[in-house]
Parts: C-alpha cells; sequence; structure tokens
C-alpha cells in the first residue's frame, strides 16, 4: 500500500502488525496515558494525540507512521494532521479493539511510553 503524501490511509492492523514487524513502520499509540497502560500494541511508542503537533519531529518520514488508538478515530485525525505535514502516515483501522480481536500482541502498563 502506497500512501500519497497529504493523504491519510487506513491500513489493517494485521498489515500495520507486519509492516512494523519487518521494520517497515512504526506503530505509534495516540491515546490516554490511562488507555495506553490498560493494554497496546506490543512495541509501539506512546504519543497522545494532543501532543502529535508538539512530538512530530520525533517520527521519521523514512517510513509509514503507523497511529493506532481504541476504534481509529483519533488515530485517523493524528494520520491526517502527519499526512498534511508530508508523513506516509496511516490510521490502523478499528484500533486497538481490531488489534486485539487479531490476536496480534498486547502489552499492558508502562512498556516504551515517552
Amino acid at each position: 500500500m502506497t500512501n500519497q503524501t497529504g493523504t491519510a490511509q487506513e491500513t489493517s492492523p494485521l498489515d500495520a502488525h507486519a509492516l512494523a514487524n519487518a521494520g517497515n513502520g512504526f506503530v505509534v499509540d495516540v491515546r490516554e496515558p490511562w488507555e495506553w497502560e490498560s493494554g497496546h500494541a506490543a512495541g509501539a511508542t506512546h504519543i497522545p494525540l494532543n501532543s502529535i503537533p508538539e512530538r512530530h519531529q520525533e517520527l521519521s518520514k523514512d517510513q509509514p507512521v503507523l497511529l493506532i488508538c481504541a476504534s481509529g478515530n483519533r488515530s485517523m485525525t493524528a494520520a491526517r494532521y502527519l499526512a498534511s505535514l508530508g508523513f506516509d502516515a496511516r490510521s490502523v483501522a478499528g484500533g486497538t479493539a481490531a488489534w486485539a480481536a487479531h490476536r496480534l500482541p498486547l502489552e499492558s502498563g508502562a512498556g516504551i511510553s515517552n
């Protein structure tokens, strides 16, 4: 799946996991801290949605940024914003709920929160 600059797209949890697992994508969880601590995609980095504007420089434009929230709404908001800045930004369809439904790896607690 190729993203056109400036256009946010959705990707399936399975595709997002495959990209991240192969080192070809970076998973960012945009939920609130209490949501993050209750369980998140394994290997994800935590940047709450309201922090994306001041922290986007921490992300690389060299690979897709795979954004995940609870159900896909906040991650699409973040994906649209990042795409407007030239990132290949993709919202994980269905969010963490879909990630868990596909039995993809989850972590709980502080993990690698930033």
